[in-house]
């Protein structure tokens, strides 16, 4: 897919980018998002399409997810989305005697290279230069851990490794290189099927359970030590042994107070339908397909769990370093 120009939105402030293995759930990422979005109350927030190609694919991910039931179909080879994330963030501005609150409206391109994970692999030989450009325009990076997956291949080291050392070389061996050595980026690492029965009961186990206070009462992991705490457990498990090297590289490539972990579904739970709450014996929403061979399908409504939340953290720090650079802007005037 090549999508046309955008001519009417204004150009983003930045970039955010994708980044996982195969079946990490890239694609259904994206397509939960919206949905998220539009259930939240608390945030202004929008997705938008840039041109009409990208409108139609966000179209297609939402009803796909949310009203089918079913999830998208895996991607092969490489597709580009051009979407926008639209939204307002609060500041304090002024000197120490005259602060005062302002609002500023923000722009971030999603143009997401949402490209099947063997693209990331050390022994790919196609084409990588999209998928490197996009990673290198970018100051935000979405980063998919998919434990299930990691549990059964172990492949998420060998999937970071390569792409990861390309990436570094192209940006630290630039004029204008970070003086620290380190990428500039912004890093929402988020494991992923946080619905699942193992995930949820290594969470339960490790004590890092918290209940959201509506009237579905579903658990979730919501700090970021807890998250991190996750991430590590289920690294121990990895089929090769190699995923403690994940959180290594990550945090000798990128400064770690611009890394934040998140345990995330795009699914969510399925709800007891008598109490329309969470039911600690009855709550996987995804379930074989008995109408595919080894398919799957969602049992009832999809309800996002921390799918905005890195996003929208990866948008507030890119709108703070924005707000920075236009006030830095005009102090220099």
């Amino acid at each position: 897919m090549a999508p046309d120009r955008p001519r009417h939105l204004p150009s983003p402030d930045h970039n955010i980018a994708m980044w996982g293995a195969t079946g990490s759930g890239k694609t259904t990422f994206l397509a939960a998002l919206d949905i998220a979005l539009n259930r939240s109350d608390d945030v202004d927030w929008r997705v938008i399409g840039a041109n009409d190609a990208s409108t139609d694919v966000l179209v297609d991910l939402s009803s796909t997810l949310a009203v089918r039931n079913e999830f998208p179909e895996r991607t092969e080879g490489m597709e580009q989305y051009q979407w926008r994330l639209i939204g307002e963030t609060e500041h304090r501005e002024g000197r120490m005697w005259n602060r005062r609150t302002v609002r500023r409206a923000h722009t971030l391109g999603l143009d997401l290279y949402d490209a099947s994970g063997e693209w990331f692999d050390n022994d790919f030989m196609g084409d990588r230069e999209p998928m490197l450009q996009s990673l290198t325009k970018s100051r935000g990076i979405v980063y998919l851990f998919d434990p299930i997956r990691e549990f059964k291949v172990g492949d998420a080291y060998k999937s970071l490794d390569g792409m990861l050392a390309r990436l570094a070389q192209r940006m630290l061996n630039a004029e204008d290189a970070p003086a620290d050595g380190r990428l500039p980026h912004h890093v929402a690492v988020c494991t992923t099927k946080f619905d699942e029965v193992r995930v949820l009961q290594t969470a339960e186990h490790l004590g890092l359970l918290d209940y959201d206070a509506d009237e579905h009462g579903c658990p979730r992991v919501t700090g970021d030590e807890e998250a991190r705490e996750l991430f590590r457990e289920l690294c121990s498990v990895s089929a090769t042994g190699t995923a403690e090297l994940v959180l290594r590289k990550l945090t000798r490539y990128f400064r770690e107070d611009r890394i934040r972990f998140f345990a995330t579904s795009a699914v969510g739970f399925h709800l007891d339908p008598a109490a329309n709450g969470f039911n600690g014996r009855d709550f996987q929403n995804v379930v074989p397909d008995a109408e595919s061979t080894g398919g799957f399908r969602i049992r009832s409504g999809v309800r996002p769990i921390n799918v905005m939340e890195p996003v929208l953290w990866l948008a507030e720090r890119l709108a703070d370093a924005s707000a920075a650079s236009v006030l830095d802007t005009e102090a220099a005037r």
